[in-house]
């Protein structure tokens, strides 16, 4: 079982040409409890920034626009995910297991990437590396 967990969460856009990620939070889950509800509390914070409601009186006039029927309803996608029991158990085995799990949802100028993997194996990995370099 890992232990410890490493959890990111990065906004990607394009700026003059080039993709550029955009930090916006990190997190080290002492527990795999902790770590998933880190993933789904920042996946509805980027949802509720993204979907605020309007009526809440704190947005000057012509602040909030409406995007194209064809745009993907990231908030609403972050959401769901969050709510669904069986995405969430997914998400905590893959972990369990020492696997990197990565969600990513983009709409029409920004992908949002929650990331997650176990420290444990990120340490198994690069001692892996260094016992198995190769000498020229």
């Amino acid at each position: 079982m890992h232990d410890e967990f490493l959890c990111h969460v990065t906004g990607y856009g394009i700026c003059d040409g080039r993709r550029i990620g955009v930090p916006l939070g990190t997190y080290r889950a002492p527990t795999l409890a902790l770590a998933l509800w880190w993933l789904r509390d920042r996946a509805s914070w980027i949802a509720d920034r993204l979907d605020p409601q309007p009526e809440a009186g704190h947005f000057p006039a012509g602040a909030l626009m409406p995007v194209a029927d064809t745009v993907l309803d990231v908030p609403g996608v972050m959401r769901a995910w969050c709510a669904d029991p069986g995405q969430q158990e997914l998400v905590a085995d893959e972990l369990a297991a020492g696997r990197l799990i990565r969600i990513a949802v983009s709409d029409d100028t920004t992908e949002y990437e929650l990331l997650a993997e176990s420290v444990d194996a990120v340490r198994m990995h690069r001692t892996a590396s260094a016992l198995f370099t190769p000498v020229a």
